[in-house]
C-alpha cells in the first residue's frame, strides 16, 4: 500500500499533501516531518541532503535523524526520532507509549522505547532509554497509529516496573485508572503472563484495588491505611444520587454504619468543583450520613489523626470492633 493511501488527512491535524506530491513529502507527512538518514538516502542524493541541512530547510537532531524544519522539535517528533534512531524493531513503550495514548500528568522525558531482547539497536539520542523484552505478543502492540507503541495495559505495566520506586509505580497505575486509560482487570492479565515482571505483587494489589473502585493514589493510600488498622473495608466509588437526581460517586463508604469518607485532591482548588462537593456533602448530611473529609496530603502526613476520626465516627454509628 502506498503512503498516499495509508494515512488520513486527520493525522495530527496537518494539511494533507496534494495528490501529485512525491513519496518523500508523503513520508514526512506520515512521520511528523522526521526521517532517518537511511530513509533520506532512498529519495535524495548525499549532496541534496547536505544542502537541505546547510540552508536550514532540514535540521539534524541526531547522528542519523533529521527533522524537516529548523524550529522547535515537538514531543511527537522526539518520539519519532527515538524509534528511528533505535532501528526498525523499536517501538514506544512504558510511560512514553501511555502518554502517546493520552495519559496526562507526567514529564515527557526520558523517552522510553522497547526492543526485542535479541535485536541490535542504533545509537540513541540524549534523553532516550531503551528496554529489552523477551515477551512481546502481537496483541501487545497497537495495530494502528504511528510510531508503533505498546497497547495501553502493557504500557502501564511496563511503566510501573520501570518506575524509580514503588510510590511512582503506584502513582502511574492510579493515574491510568483514574483517567480511563486502562482498567484494573486489564493490568492483572498482562502481569500474569509476564514471567519476569518487577513489582508483580504491588501491581496486582494496586490493580485489584483500582478494579474495586479506588482510582487515585490518595484513595489507594487510604485503603492501605484502613487495612493495616483492621477496620472494616469500605465500598469504593459507590453510586449515590443527590437531591437533583444527578449520579455521584462516593470515594469510600462504610455502608452498614453510613459513614462516608471523601478524599479531596487538587480539583478542589477550583471553587466550582469545591461547591459541587459541598452540595453533595450537604445532601448526605440531610439524609443522615456521617461525612468525613480529608485532604490527600493529610492521609500521608497524619495517618494516625485520620484513623482516629474514622474510628470515632464508626463507633458513634454503632460499630463494636
Amino acid at each position: 500500500m502506498s503512503l498516499r493511501r495509508a494515512w488520513s488527512p486527520a493525522a495530527w491535524g496537518r494539511r494533507l499533501p496534494s495528490d501529485d506530491a512525491d513519496e518523500l513529502t508523503w513520508l514526512l507527512f506520515h512521520q511528523e516531518d522526521v526521517l532517518s538518514l537511511e530513509q533520506a538516502r532512498r529519495h535524495l542524493s548525499p549532496k541534496a541532503i547536505r544542502h537541505r541541512v546547510a540552508t536550514g530547510t532540514w535540521r539534524q537532531i541526531h547522528r542519523a535523524v533529521f527533522v524537516a524544519h529548523n524550529g522547535p522539535v515537538s514531543a511527537g517528533q522526539l518520539r519519532w526520532a527515538a524509534v528511528l534512531a533505535a532501528g526498525p524493531q523499536a517501538i514506544l513503550g512504558g510511560l512514553t507509549a501511555a502518554q502517546a495514548g493520552g495519559l496526562r500528568g507526567f514529564p515527557g522525558r526520558p523517552i522510553h522505547i522497547l526492543l526485542p531482547a535479541s535485536c541490535r539497536r542504533g545509537s540513541l539520542p540524549a534523553g532516550v532509554l531503551a528496554h529489552r523484552t523477551v515477551t512481546l505478543r502481537d496483541q501487545d502492540v497497537l495495530a494502528v497509529g504511528q510510531p508503533k507503541r505498546t497497547m495501553p495495559a502493557r504500557s502501564i505495566v511496563d511503566a510501573a516496573q520501570w518506575a524509580s520506586d514503588d510510590q511512582q509505580a503506584r502513582t502511574i497505575i492510579a493515574a491510568a485508572c483514574q483517567q480511563g486509560i486502562v482498567a484494573g482487570d486489564d493490568l492483572s492479565r498482562i502481569v500474569e503472563r509476564l514471567p519476569r515482571v518487577r513489582r508483580r505483587q504491588l501491581m496486582l494489589a494496586t490493580a485489584a484495588d483500582a478494579a474495586g473502585g479506588a482510582h487515585s493514589l490518595a484513595e489507594l493510600d487510604f485503603l492501605g491505611l484502613i487495612r493495616r488498622a483492621g477496620l472494616p473495608e469500605p465500598a469504593r466509588q459507590k453510586i449515590r444520587y443527590d437531591s437533583t437526581g444527578r449520579r455521584r460517586y462516593l470515594d469510600a463508604y462504610f455502608e452498614e454504619w453510613r459513614v462516608h469518607v471523601e478524599i479531596d485532591g487538587g480539583q478542589h482548588i477550583d471553587p466550582r468543583a469545591w461547591w459541587a462537593d459541598m452540595r453533595r456533602q450537604n445532601d448526605l448530611w440531610i439524609e443522615g450520613d456521617r461525612v468525613l473529609r480529608f485532604p490527600a496530603w493529610v492521609i500521608r502526613a497524619h495517618p494516625d489523626e485520620v484513623l482516629r476520626q474514622i474510628l470515632e465516627a464508626l463507633r458513634a454509628a454503632g460499630w463494636k470492633g
